[in-house]
């Protein structure tokens, strides 16, 4: 294993990363909150959930708390992107002829975190993301840095997870969408969890 990644963890975490890699390497899939208890030998999910939380703030997973069969390895070990639920927009997409040269992915997907979400609905229609596209989304650690009108994913109370453009200004926040049909959402920035930023939109045909 790479130097960086063992200086990087603890010695508790670092044996369940490993053991991680190995199990998902074998089977193509996450394995349950209790046979990481049980791999770890431990009787309690609370170690191996603080062990998770810690291995995703330090950018090698990704995981929804709660939900162990969105764990994903981050690092080379396993490739792909996680898609890890759906979220309110939408929209159309431009096509492009005559293409001369090749799309390199590679620094998007080397892009730490990086997260998919499938998207439903059409109120980013504007914005040109279609009912069914999926987003590639980068984490946000500190909202108040994002430039105005960065379109994000964010939890809303009461309504969810959406896609929308984001501003504040002072203590307020609001999503306005990219389908005049919609009003903008106008909040308390603390009752606003962004998730994520855009970096690309995936659309399969």
């Amino acid at each position: 294993m790479d130097n960086s990644l063992q200086m990087s963890l603890t010695p508790a975490q670092q044996e369940l990363y490993e053991w991680l890699s190995e199990y998902i390497g074998t089977y193509h899939h996450s394995p349950s909150i209790r046979q990481m208890m049980q791999a770890m030998g431990l009787r309690s999910p609370a170690p191996i959930q603080s062990r998770l939380r810690h291995l995703q703030e330090k950018g090698w997973i990704t995981w929804q708390e709660g939900q162990a069969r969105t764990l994903q390895l981050i690092g080379g070990l396993v490739s792909g992107i996680p898609v890890l639920g759906a979220v309110a927009a939408g929209g159309l997409v431009e096509t492009f002829d005559d293409v001369q040269e090749r799309l390199d992915l590679s620094p998007l997907l080397e892009t730490r975190g990086l997260f998919a979400l499938t998207v439903n609905g059409d109120s980013m229609v504007d914005a040109h993301i279609a009912d069914g596209d999926v987003v590639l989304m980068q984490p946000v650690k500190e909202p108040s840095l994002l430039r105005d009108g960065t379109i994000v994913s964010a939890m809303v109370p009461g309504s969810g997870t959406t896609l929308k453009h984001f501003h504040r200004k002072g203590p307020l926040v609001t999503l306005v969408a990219a389908n005049p049909a919609y009003e903008p959402i106008e909040l308390d920035a603390e009752q606003v969890q962004v998730q994520g930023k855009l970096m690309a939109v995936w659309r399969q045909v």
